[in-house]
């Protein structure tokens, strides 16, 4: 069982992810966009104030899986844990934090853009 919840977070935090990097792309997928970027602003920034900044909630419930299955020295952050089994490297956690922060405030600008901006300028 615990490798199949192993399996089953992986792929909700990645399709997760890259939901919020890409949904605002498609006009059927915005508000459901904005709700998962919603999400993720909610668990990075306050119940960041208690757990970490950048905490997410996926991220836990995953490691604790995962250290039930015997792994240990799990980074903080998911996107490092992957960058560095993809990469085979161990990359800086600060840049890796960076780089994550910038794609999401890409993303928050880009949702806002397309959901409040143009339509407004369409409607004029």
């Amino acid at each position: 069982m615990l490798s199949f919840l192993d399996i089953f977070y992986t792929i909700v935090h990645l399709s997760f992810t890259l939901f919020n990097l890409t949904g605002w792309i498609w006009k059927r997928t915005r508000k459901a966009h904005l709700i998962t970027l919603g999400l993720t602003l909610l668990s990075w920034f306050v119940f960041g104030i208690w757990y970490g900044w950048g905490y997410c909630f996926l991220t836990d419930w995953h490691w604790n899986v995962k250290e039930k299955l015997g792994e240990t020295h799990l980074p903080n952050s998911f996107i490092k844990y992957y960058a560095d089994k993809i990469s085979g490297h161990n990359i800086n956690p600060k840049l890796v934090d960076n780089v994550t922060l910038a794609c999401l405030i890409f993303a928050v600008i880009a949702a806002i853009y397309v959901n409040f901006i143009a339509k407004r300028k369409k409607q004029v």
